[in-house]
């Protein structure tokens, strides 16, 4: 993986961290500029409100606008 792509990788897990949602079954893989994200995203028990279809929207929005991110695989589940 080229340096570039990990770094980019390490930025991206860092916003998910930020969101207002559970990111911590999600795994982010880039591989030439081609981001693969799988896994669960889940409320967090303190913010039982949260729409999630809407942070995913968000996620994806901050994953597209990474400098370096040519495509987006999204392969995330929402866990209510």
């Amino acid at each position: 993986m080229p340096v570039e792509d990990s770094s980019t990788a390490r930025q991206i897990r860092h916003e998910l961290f930020r969101r207002y949602v559970d990111t911590t079954d999600i795994d982010v893989r880039i591989f030439h500029g081609v981001c693969y994200m799988r896994g669960n995203l889940r409320k967090l028990h303190l913010y039982p409100d949260v729409d999630l279809e809407h942070e995913a929207e968000i996620i994806r929005k901050i994953v597209r606008q990474k400098p370096g991110i040519r495509e987006l695989i999204w392969e995330v589940n929402l866990k209510h």
